[in-house]
């Protein structure tokens, strides 16, 4: 009995910390490395939060219909050390994303690199892919 109140307590106080719980996904599980795909749209929105930063582009097809897609990227810590900061692409900008399709048919992409229409390459690259080696 003792352990079962114990065990109410631990999982009371998780939930009272906000310390996510939920399970990480591995890159193998949810994209499909013999799926690349280079997509060319304008930012729509960013979401610049743990544990992977999305941002959403609206790409225009070959029929000119505009779907719009979720780009994951990397944690924010990683990339932070990579150089690209919260600022460094805004709602408007007009980004080519190469990346990886998920394996559920759904418009998710998983970021290797990110190019603005400047030429600024944002990032190259993204942990859960390269971290368990190509």
């Amino acid at each position: 009995m003792k352990r079962r109140i114990a065990a109410l307590f631990v999982v009371i106080a998780l939930v009272a910390s906000g310390i996510s719980i939920a399970a990480h996904h591995s890159f193998a599980a949810q994209y499909d490395r013999d799926k690349p795909i280079t997509l060319k749209g304008s930012i729509t929105r960013l979401e610049w939060a743990n544990p992977h930063i999305y941002f959403y582009v609206d790409v225009a097809d070959t029929k000119g219909a505009t779907a719009n897609w979720a780009i994951e990227g990397g944690a924010p810590s990683t990339l932070y050390r990579a150089g690209w900061r919260k600022d460094s692409a805004k709602v408007g900008d007009v980004v080519t994303v190469e990346g990886f399709l998920a394996r559920d048919g759904s418009k998710l992409v998983n970021m290797q690199r990110a190019l603005l229409a400047d030429g600024r390459n944002l990032f190259v690259g993204n942990s859960s892919y390269y971290q368990k080696g190509r």
